[in-house]
């Protein structure tokens, strides 16, 4: 099967987390990395979880079945394409999304789609759970901001890691 792998499914605004929650009712592998933000109102202020890539979720395709399935949940739009391919993801990239949604030591998680990010030099990271990335440097006050690019998504992550964790 050509279309075998991560794909990435758009969905309608604000049904990301019911698209993800009714294709694994369906046995389909998916994933949508969630951040949390912190949202004010008037008269108070709330932690909520937001889709890190709005409209985007992942979605594992393992058969012709699997990608046709997809499709026909409620809320999905159509697979992204780019050109006349289907976006594609790499099982390391989806692994490196995972570990950063999933890293505590990391706070201000935001997307950014910005190609023409040049602001610092590229150093890797040697220590911790997401040793052997490489990131862009931006500096913020005594704390390092790390880009890290995911080019099959045409996005860049940026989180607030210590800046002894870099070389």
């Amino acid at each position: 099967m050509k279309n075998k792998g991560w794909h990435v499914i758009y969905v309608r605004p604000q049904h990301e987390k019911n698209v993800d929650r009714t294709l694994k009712e369906n046995d389909i592998e998916s994933f949508l990395p969630l951040s949390t933000t912190i949202r004010t109102w008037s008269d108070r202020k709330k932690k909520v979880q937001e889709p890190l890539f709005p409209s985007y979720v992942f979605v594992n395709i393992k058969s012709n079945m699997d990608f046709y399935q997809a499709l026909r949940v409620k809320g999905v739009c159509n697979y992204l394409k780019f050109g006349d391919e289907y976006a594609k993801v790499t099982d390391k990239e989806i692994g490196q999304i995972k570990c950063l949604v999933g890293n505590d030591s990391l706070s201000e998680i935001s997307v950014n789609s910005d190609r023409r990010l040049s602001i610092g030099a590229i150093k890797r990271i040697v220590y911790g759970p997401l040793k052997g990335l490489e990131c862009s440097i931006l500096k913020v006050k005594d704390r390092s901001k790390v880009v890290v690019a995911i080019n099959s998504l045409k996005q860049n992550i940026t989180a607030t890691l210590q800046s002894e964790l870099l070389a």
